[in-house]
């Protein structure tokens, strides 16, 4: 069975997904963890501190930039937990994604950022994104 979420990304204002929690390469597009918050933009959350789901996200990521839907949507990838002491780099993130590819090959605009949800770090770049992405869209 298809992931179902990408046949609603048409009707959606935005979309944001997080990887945090995936067990087993369980598809994060499959379950209804994909929000309405923002309007004309995504937001991919991926847990930093947790290597052994980077090649799901990666899937997961992959798909989400193939959809047609999405094709001029801006996206902002988020690598969260940043705080704890045994996340990975944002090189070795971007190594491991090898995001020099994806972003050179993606039809979207890409925006990258570190961030800890628990400490704030990182939050007010988000938001810097999040107001420039809406006022771009209006």
């Amino acid at each position: 069975m298809g992931p179902i979420w990408p046949s609603y990304y048409g009707e959606c204002g935005a979309v944001m997904v997080s990887t945090a929690g995936m067990r087993d390469g369980a598809a994060p597009l499959t379950a209804p963890n994909t929000q309405r918050l923002f309007r004309s933009s995504v937001q991919f959350v991926i847990d930093a501190a947790n290597p052994t789901q980077v090649s799901s996200s990666c899937v997961q990521l992959l798909s989400l930039l193939s959809s047609e839907q999405l094709a001029a949507v801006p996206v902002l990838i988020l690598f969260n937990k940043i705080d704890l002491p045994c996340y990975m780099s944002l090189v070795e993130m971007k190594s491991l994604f090898r995001m020099q590819d994806i972003v050179s090959c993606a039809t979207q605009p890409i925006t990258i950022l570190e961030i800890s949800a628990r400490d704030g770090t990182g939050l007010a770049d988000v938001l810097q994104w999040l107001q420039a992405t809406l006022r771009d869209s209006s």
